[in-house]
């Protein structure tokens, strides 16, 4: 049987919408239990373009998903300052474009109203010579631009960051941790049978509700209770580049007319994504040839050298669209709905899907409100547009903080971008030459920050460290760092050496699994030779 103090609220899925809960029940005084079967951000959350948009394109069809993700970037904006970051878009307009220079202008007109919002600035006309000074890259036969602004963030961070606060507020977070099962009591729902995905044990907890935040695993939780759940669910795929390839952000147009994007974020370039029907497992996701080829051939349109640039790696992941019939996937709405199955027979569990990352904190307010009502309790008013994120408090004098603690500029800008004013906390509880030591040269980070995120960031696996940290994350895909990175979880985890090797292996092959559809050529026998080689040689 459960124990007898059930939690308020267990909160099945750890990407941005579950953290954006637990977040939000926690302030507003529930006792939470996170719960999340592989890590935090592991699942959609990590398959973004890494932006905070109101999205242009939903003006046309779905406005107020338009209006609210403005809103709501406002808000993500002023609560987390140090984590996102400006970034300057270019709509280049080519000779027989669908929607020429007036056209997508009339629609820039339109969303300046809202940029407002999210403290972005109004459109600006660029003329051929003007948009080519920008961005030299350029297909030369373009007939101008338009340019437009907003705001990128790591997304991993960004959940690691809402979990964080909601464990600050007194909830429970327990990660690699899987949900075999829903209990009933008098019809409703009331506990929750959970398995560790490290250990093998299971357990019973009791709970006054749940909350479905799995996103593309909705449908196999509400099975879990007997509720039949419809989705539309779709894949998507980006394309990581190493490096900055651009100077700007450019909106780009595939040959079935659907609308991607190439962004310069951090060290590396996001590029995608496509929007195919998925009705496959979430876990079991491959980028396919013909998925690269998709994205390369609506690139060059605009950017001709894209092919001379070395993707790094591909990822896929599946969003949870709500379910429409007659609508091709790139014209599904972004809407979101949270769902009260009581009138399903399973009281006590809610479920919230849909949606999109920019509106986040509002879906989670929404979620949050139903919750209380099903709880029977009063309402109390949602504080997360109020309280800062960790980190987030106060600003950060870099050329300071890096004077102070005796690290390279790089260095404090890094963490104060992902930190926040916690950076300072993090270089003082580490000893001097640890400030010092970098792990991973691609990002960098350092040994003091991985230290730091093993003890205070619920990390359990080498994958983990990179969502933290972005350690492993840069051209060399970890072949240089996983195994410094992993001496460090041994340490702190008491792992043995056979266990360490294990992880490293897991992870390196992982990481692979990411990389043939865009090896060309020799590229894929020599990294091959390679990843061979640093197995079979381990920590040497």
């Amino acid at each position: 049987m459960p124990g007898t103090q059930p939690y308020d609220v267990v909160v099945v899925g750890g990407g941005i919408t579950g953290a954006g809960v637990a977040r939000d029940a926690a302030l507003r005084g529930l006792r939470v239990l996170l719960v999340e079967q592989r890590d935090l951000a592991s699942g959609t959350t990590w398959g973004s373009s890494g932006m905070i948009h109101g999205g242009i394109r939903y003006l046309e069809r779905d406005w107020e998903t338009t209006r609210i993700s403005c809103l709501d970037g406002g808000h993500i904006q002023r609560i987390a300052p140090n984590l996102l970051f400006p970034v300057v878009f270019l709509i280049p307009i080519l000779p027989g474009a669908k929607r020429g220079m007036e056209t997508t202008e009339v629609g820039l007109e339109a969303y300046d109203r809202y940029q407002p919002f999210k403290a972005g600035r109004p459109h600006v006309r660029l003329d051929r010579a003007a948009a080519l000074r920008l961005e030299p890259g350029l297909n030369p036969a373009l007939v101008g631009a338009l340019s437009m602004d907003e705001w990128g963030v790591d997304a991993a961070r960004l959940v690691t960051l809402n979990a964080l606060s909601a464990r600050e507020a007194g909830a429970e977070l327990r990660t690699w941790t899987e949900v075999v099962g829903l209990g009933r009591e008098g019809g409703a729902v009331r506990s929750v049978r959970l398995r560790s995905r490290l250990g093998g044990g299971e357990e019973t907890v009791a709970a006054r509700a749940v909350c479905n935040a799995t996103g593309p695993w909705a449908s196999e939780l509400c099975a879990m209770a007997g509720v039949r759940m419809r989705l539309r669910p779709a894949k998507g795929v980006h394309l990581i580049y190493d490096r900055r390839i651009t100077n700007v952000a450019l909106a780009l147009e595939a040959v079935d007319g659907r609308g991607l994007l190439l962004v310069p974020h951090a060290n590396a370039t996001i590029l995608g994504t496509t929007d195919d029907d998925y009705y496959g497992d979430p876990e079991q996701l491959e980028v396919t040839e013909d998925e690269v080829e998709y994205i390369l051939q609506a690139t060059e349109r605009v950017l001709p050298s894209i092919r001379t640039h070395r993707i790094a790696h591909a990822n896929a992941a599946v969003r949870p669209t709500l379910h429409e019939w007659r609508r091709y996937e790139d014209d599904l709405t972004r809407d979101y709905r949270v769902v009260d199955h009581r009138d399903d027979g399973a009281a006590g569990l809610v479920s919230i899907i849909g949606g999109k990352m920019s509106m986040f904190r509002k879906m989670a307010e929404d979620t949050v409100d139903v919750l209380l009502r099903v709880l029977g309790r009063p309402p109390v008013a949602c504080r997360t547009h109020l309280v800062p994120l960790p980190g987030g408090g106060s600003p950060v004098d870099v050329p300071e903080l890096a004077s102070r603690f005796g690290v390279p500029l790089a260095v404090a800008a890094r963490l104060a971008l992902r930190h926040g004013d916690g950076a300072e906390t993090l270089l003082e509880g580490a000893a001097a030459p640890e400030r010092q030591a970098v792990v991973c040269e691609c990002e960098p980070v350092t040994l003091a920050e991985v230290r730091h995120s093993v003890r205070h960031e619920q990390v359990e696996r080498l994958e983990d460290l990179y969502r933290r940290t972005r350690c492993t994350g840069g051209a060399c895909l970890g072949m240089r760092c996983a195994w410094p990175a992993a001496r460090v979880l041994a340490q702190e985890r008491g792992w043995s050496q056979r266990r360490t090797e294990e992880e490293v292996r897991d992870f390196l092959d992982s990481r692979w699994r990411d990389r043939p559809a865009v090896l060309q050529g020799a590229a894929a026998a020599q990294e091959e030779l390679y990843r061979g080689a640093m197995c079979a040689m381990g920590d040497v």
